[in-house]
């Protein structure tokens, strides 16, 4: 595991932190009992198998 050798500065420590970005989830759609929703890919087998239930 790597270990750091010296102190960061706060002001690094914060740059670098700033850098991450969430990312929005890549919907697709799919047809649970004749009705299209748009859910993430993810997920979407789970909804198509009955293991998650769309929300209304």
């Amino acid at each position: 595991m790597a270990v750091p050798k010296r102190k960061m500065s706060r002001s690094n420590t914060r740059h670098r932190r700033a850098q991450w970005k969430a990312v929005t989830p890549q919907l697709t759609t799919v047809t649970v009992d004749g009705v299209p929703y748009r859910v993430p890919q993810q997920l979407a087998r789970a909804y198509e198998r009955g293991l998650l239930r769309p929300e209304s």
